[in-house]
């Protein structure tokens, strides 16, 4: 099983997955899905939708994403809001998600695994991941992510298996704070100051990602 799976990773790395035709819905600033789940997610009137991408990950899980930004007149991106819907697909019965993260949230009376990072721009995403993809989406739409932002990727599993999620991740540019990754980082002079913005991170992202069955 391991050799077919690094087999799978090495030829979708190489040709890409085939894209699909999104299921979801957007109008404005409002996500809609009508099944894994049966869902509204309503996001701030000023978020800007950037587009959708579906296609099979690495061929073993539907995934759909979809992106949102707040950026500025020269398409300067300040926010994102990276929302996504994945399923193992049925030829891989055997895999479950395996998340593990001792932080939890609770948005829409649903309840998610949270986790928090600092990241740069220009960081190299995996070939064929969904990074790689809303990088490549963000771009395509001439936007332009900021030197480094700070994310909480909140995540809910749809059924007892693990076998299905919503995803949604929430970045914010950290220069109007004040802060640097490289400041930030495990020896960094802000380091001590990074618990402090993860949790206004999170709280943020439950005050402006609104979600209605």
């Amino acid at each position: 099983m391991l050799r077919s799976l690094a087999l799978s990773f090495l030829l979708y790395g190489l040709f890409g997955a085939p894209a699909k035709a999104p299921e979801r819905t957007v109008r404005g600033a409002t996500l809609v899905s009508q099944h894994d789940p049966h869902i509204q997610i309503d996001l701030p009137v000023s978020a800007q939708y950037v587009g959708a991408d579906r296609w099979d990950l690495y061929g073993i899980a539907d995934c759909e994403l979809h992106a949102f930004v707040q950026a500025d007149r020269k398409r300067n991106v300040h926010e994102l809001y990276w929302i996504q819907f994945e399923g193992y697909l049925s030829s891989k019965p055997d895999m479950h998600h395996t998340y593990d993260s001792p932080g939890h949230a609770e948005i829409g009376g649903l309840d998610f695994y949270v986790d928090t990072w600092v990241s740069t721009e220009g960081k190299r995403a995996d070939p064929g991941s969904d990074l790689e993809h809303i990088e490549s989406l963000i771009r395509a739409k001439g936007y332009k992510m900021p030197a480094g932002m700070i994310y909480v990727r909140l995540v809910h599993l749809l059924d007892a298996e693990k076998r299905r999620e919503l995803m949604i991740i929430y970045g914010e540019d950290l220069e109007p704070k004040g802060f640097t990754v490289a400041g930030l980082a495990k020896n960094g002079p802000a380091h001590d100051r990074l618990p402090a913005l993860e949790a206004a991170l999170v709280e943020a992202a439950k005050q402006k990602i609104e979600l209605q069955p």
